[in-house]
């Protein structure tokens, strides 16, 4: 299997706030913050260096109640710089009010059904970051799906062109496959294609958003597609274009999930691309329902799991 160098996802990349807007978007969630529960469905162990303690600390800064744990398979994709599957499940174990977790595996090789289901078995409630180098509507992807459509638990995908879950043109024929299965979608090739002028190479596109690209219309015409907020390549989607951002959200309110996946140790700033998408989504959100739902709501409904706001 060819693995092309992984590009981690900076939110240096994106264009910063003015400090007049930043210190007003990040005083408004703050101060909606204190009232409101948020769940985070995509944070990693060990991401970069960064311990258990400080991964707690970031959470509780950005203001998180519930966080889902991601776990690298045992080789390629997360795997350099995340923790696996026994770190995401002894971090839940210890601090259940504050974490669950997913079961992952690569979806090519001998141990990938035993690996998965083991973890599921164990309390995982979904299967992810999928992060490697197969066509996205593969066999090996479809036996993925399989044992998500066995335990009744959402997939989430990492699309990043020529690198991971290829062919994203194709990706409607797993979702039409599996209709009882739940996939999300992440990163720099799902995000890009929100716009229908997409090109295909470039992970993060800059300018005005043409609606119908692949994502749009993922997200509009397939009851199980949903999309994962995280990482710069989520805010880049919507600070490149804010008109647009405002018409997409107002459109897939109830398909979108906050995720942060930022490897910063602050949970606050210019660095802390959480922070920056949460106040995005309250600055541009058309009200607050939606707001919620997407802070909350649909990830609450989708995994079945609640959280109070963070304390």
């Amino acid at each position: 299997m060819r693995i092309k160098i992984n590009r981690v996802e900076r939110p240096d990349r994106l264009k910063a706030y003015s400090r007049r807007t930043f210190l007003g978007v990040v005083c408004a969630a703050l101060a909606q913050a204190s009232t409101e529960p948020i769940i985070d469905i995509h944070q990693h162990t060990n991401y970069h260096g960064r311990n258990n303690e400080q991964l707690i600390a970031h959470q509780h800064t950005m203001g998180i109640g519930k966080t889902i744990l991601l776990p690298a398979g045992s080789k390629y994709g997360l795997a350099a710089n995340c923790g696996g599957n026994d770190t995401v499940i002894a971090l839940a174990k210890a601090h259940p009010e504050r974490f669950a977790f997913f079961a992952n595996e690569l979806p090519d090789i001998p141990a990938t059904k035993p690996v998965i289901e083991k973890y599921l078995k164990a309390g995982a409630i979904g299967i992810g970051e999928q992060k490697f180098h197969v066509d996205c509507d593969s066999k090996y992807m479809q036996l993925i799906a399989d044992i998500a459509k066995d335990y009744r638990v959402p997939v989430l995908m990492h699309f990043q062109y020529e690198t991971y879950n290829l062919r994203f043109e194709r990706f409607h024929k797993l979702l039409e496959k599996y209709p009882t299965v739940n996939f999300i979608g992440h990163a720099q090739t799902w995000w890009a294609n929100i716009d229908k002028n997409c090109q295909q190479p470039v992970l993060y596109p800059k300018g005005r958003v043409t609606p119908g690209g692949i994502t749009d219309r993922l997200l509009s015409d397939y009851p199980n597609s949903y999309g994962d907020l995280s990482a710069g390549s989520g805010l880049n989607a919507f600070l490149r274009d804010e008109d647009n951002a405002r018409d997409f959200l107002k459109r897939h309110q109830d398909k979108l999930l906050f995720g942060s996946d930022c490897e910063d140790v602050v949970g606050a700033g210019n660095k802390c691309v959480g922070a920056q998408q949460i106040a995005t989504v309250r600055r541009l959100a058309p009200d607050h329902a939606a707001v919620r739902k997407m802070l909350y709501g649909n990830a609450s409904r989708l995994l079945k799991i609640t959280a109070n706001q963070a304390g």
